[in-house]
């Protein structure tokens, strides 16, 4: 059974609402979907482990209504329209040629991510509505566009996928109705089970990274003994290890790289869960460092870095966000890009080492989006 999150990034979602959030109530306005006009750069292998700032690429500009960007791989880019259901569109970045275009089932709405590699591509679909909701996960071969459902991984329970190139993370409910977090290739559909939580409690927000799977347990949900942590579990296998807290049981979700790990900490009944305060521990005997605030649920892994969104309001009142960067071996956190004032970002996306984001433009005339990206 679907559960609904606690914490929606509602302005950064709803604004964007092409690119379906990883809540399930969202649900895109219906409008027409223009071809995208994505430029031509290649996302390549990372260019710099040092700290030098990488340059930004403008991919996508798009009204807020058209197409947005779900992500770009070496060979395809995948776009998603604002139409009801979210229509997906995998075109082929050499040809431009329409290798897939996914329209859900009716009462359907199409899932972000997408996950993708040179070859095959998994959609997720999702009817989160009325007495009977489902998720459904399909598999497209991206030589022949031919889509296949694949029976042998374990069923979705959890709209949240969390991807990294071809390796991709997720929930599922067992024969003993335990909520158990799997690790799968796109490639071969090879999955195992990292670990289960009995019902009533469950796992969620998955983050992959190079190496590493990065999730939250849930226990007691609904209930004043409710506890939340964060759990890291490396993609070579052996058992989920906790993130000791700063504060018990109120860990949201984090990103882990090379034994050390960013996360997030917020309260269910905190005033305001869109901001989250952040701390890094460089391995898992270290001590906790606090980084500030940041938006919950954007922290990700991309490259050589973990990064994560932040958001400031001045004494006028003027809302700004922010990209910030950290790796094990530096000391201060690098602050990657700035939007301007009034300009909104959603959660960004990595794929082939680089990192897309989607800024809407909404104090223009007309309003629009655009879709950058950094090689990191």
């Amino acid at each position: 059974m679907m559960r609904r999150r606690t914490v929606a990034l509602g302005t950064l979602v709803v604004l964007l609402a092409g690119c379906s959030s990883s809540t399930p109530d969202s649900t895109p306005p219906p409008t027409g979907t223009p071809s995208p006009s994505v430029s031509p750069t290649t996302p390549g292998r990372p260019t710099d482990t040092g700290t030098a700032l990488p340059v930004w690429a403008k991919v996508l500009r798009q009204p807020v209504n058209g197409e947005h960007l779900v992500t770009q791989q070496r060979k395809y880019v995948v776009t998603r329209g604002s139409d009801e259901a979210g229509t997906t569109t995998i075109t082929d970045r050499s040809t431009r040629k329409v290798v897939v275009r996914h329209v859900p089932a009716s009462g359907f709405v199409a899932q972000s991510p997408v996950v993708i590699d040179d070859r095959w591509a998994l959609v997720e679909d999702i009817r989160s509505d009325g007495p009977d909701p489902q998720i459904k996960i399909v598999r497209y071969d991206l030589t022949t566009g031919k889509a296949t459902t694949p029976t042998g991984l374990p069923p979705v329970s959890e709209p949240e996928i969390g991807a990294y190139d071809g390796t991709f993370a997720y929930s599922s409910t067992d024969a003993k109705n335990r909520s158990c977090l799997i690790v799968a290739e796109l490639a071969t559909l090879k999955s195992r089970s990292v670990t289960c939580v009995a019902a009533p409690g469950y796992v969620a927000d998955p983050v992959v990274s190079a190496d590493t799977v990065t999730f939250s347990e849930i226990i007691a949900p609904e209930t004043a003994r409710r506890c939340k942590r964060v759990l890291t579990a490396a993609l070579s296998g052996g058992a989920p290890r906790p993130v000791p807290a700063a504060t018990s049981c109120i860990q949201w979700s984090g990103a882990t790289l090379q034994g050390a790990t960013v996360w997030s900490e917020v309260g269910a009944a905190d005033p305001d869960q869109y901001q989250s305060k952040a701390y890094v521990r460089e391995s898992g005997d270290s001590p906790a460092r606090p980084l500030g605030s940041v938006v919950t649920d954007t922290i990700i892994a991309c490259g050589h870095w973990i990064l994560w969104e932040t958001r400031t309001v001045s004494s006028a009142g003027e809302e700004t966000y922010q990209i910030n960067r950290w790796r094990p071996g530096i000391a201060t956190p690098q602050q990657l890009y700035a939007a301007k004032p009034g300009v909104a970002l959603t959660p960004m996306t990595c794929q082939d080492n680089t990192v897309y984001v989607e800024a809407a433009y909404l104090a223009s005339t007309p309003t629009y989006t655009e879709t950058i990206a950094a090689t990191l």
